[in-house]
């Protein structure tokens, strides 16, 4: 049983997500202690317990110590089966970060999967539900389809958010008598390599600037996107790039009080005038409207948070970096080169090579080149 500590680095629920994803593809069961130990409210929380239930449900699983706070679990996954999953985390947990325990195995179920999730979609500490469809998801097109839609927003604190999704494998574990050959067939794979590291001229950007429909007479989500464009104008100008910027508005009808804004900026390929058409090189940038925070300061910031990624010269912004690693790891001969190397970054790493054997490198002349090696 492969053992896992629940405190390294940056200690968070990531490690428990990660491991679970890898523990239901591989099939080796998995123990991890001192679960979030660092953090306030340490131990298991409703969201992580979302994540056991449904991978229990996928592939028939079971589990010892997932309880409401427990710091200690053991996962023994089972074999996955064709199912639509449906599952409610019951608060404002995200369901983004819900997914990156799930969708990872269900990228190599025996067939088409659905998913319905609720919880929260727009939330802080996690990733924005239009990040996760515009910025991560394209990245994925090598391992299937992956149909994603946003039904319903939820902001803190009490969710219900919906968002469904549809996912089409084009590698199917029961196809292979074990993982290793699953792996070593992933790895034999030509072109489905990710590999990140070079980009083109700056394309254009693009966002969602989204609002409760009670904000809807303060003209908030427009206020978020007139500043987030108007700043980033400027803000481009000032290092000599310019591009066409589109932001959309919009309102829904969300049980809580809520804002947000999410950018992305589009780049071509290295030395093309157009877009990759795999692992196109994407940056994000978002921020969250709060109480007394005016609309246009969450434009800003989400402008802001654009710039310095677009200005790190990086293909990859830090957040997807480490969403990225689980990834890199199965297919192999892959190379990124991200704006910033977090702890989140080498947790996952820590954790995938738990799972798949010392895999990563880092480039001698920049730490945030990201390079795997076949084994």
């Amino acid at each position: 049983m492969i053992k896992v500590d629940g405190s390294y680095l940056e200690g968070g629920g990531q490690i428990l997500r990660t491991a679970l994803a890898l523990s239901t593809l591989t099939l080796k069961p998995f123990e991890i202690v001192d679960i979030r130990k660092g953090r306030p409210n340490p131990g298991l929380q409703p969201q992580h317990l979302a994540c056991i239930r449904a991978l229990e449900d996928f592939c028939n699983a079971s589990s010892e110590g997932a309880e409401l706070n427990s710091t200690t679990v053991r996962f023994f996954p089972g074999k996955p089966q064709l199912r639509t999953l449906s599952v409610d985390i019951g608060t404002a947990g995200s369901v983004t970060l819900l997914l990156q325990a799930i969708l990872l195995p269900l990228l190599f179920a025996p067939g088409k999967v659905r998913l319905k999730l609720t919880g929260g979609t727009d939330v802080s500490h996690s990733q924005p539900a239009e990040y996760f469809g515009s910025v991560f998801l394209p990245n994925l097109a090598a391992f299937g389809n992956v149909g994603f839609s946003l039904l319903q927003r939820g902001y803190f604190p009490k969710g219900n958010g919906k968002v469904e999704l549809e996912i089409r494998p084009l590698f199917h574990i029961n196809d292979f008598d074990t993982f290793a050959e699953l792996h070593k067939s992933l790895q034999q794979q030509q072109n489905i390599g990710i590999n990140m590291s070079e980009r083109g001229r700056l394309l254009k950007v693009t966002g969602v600037s989204h609002a409760s429909v009670d904000l809807k007479a303060a003209d908030v989500a427009e206020r978020q996107a007139r500043a987030a464009k108007s700043s980033l104008l400027q803000q481009l100008h000032k290092i000599g790039l310019e591009c066409p910027v589109a932001i959309q508005s919009e309102y829904s009808n969300s049980l809580s009080t809520g804002s947000g804004i999410t950018l992305a900026a589009h780049f071509a390929a290295a030395g093309k005038d157009e877009p990759a058409l795999r692992n196109p090189v994407i940056l994000g940038g978002d921020a969250l409207g709060e109480l007394n925070k005016r609309a246009e300061v969450v434009g800003q910031e989400a402008a802001s948070a654009l710039v310095k990624e677009i200005s790190s010269g990086a293909c990859v912004d830090h957040y997807l970096a480490d969403q990225l690693i689980p990834f890199m790891a199965l297919v192999g001969n892959s190379k990124i080169l991200a704006s910033e190397v977090t702890p989140h970054c080498l947790t996952n790493v820590f954790v995938v090579e738990k799972f798949l054997g010392r895999c990563f490198g880092f480039g001698k002349d920049a730490a945030n080149i990201w390079t795997t090696t076949t084994q």
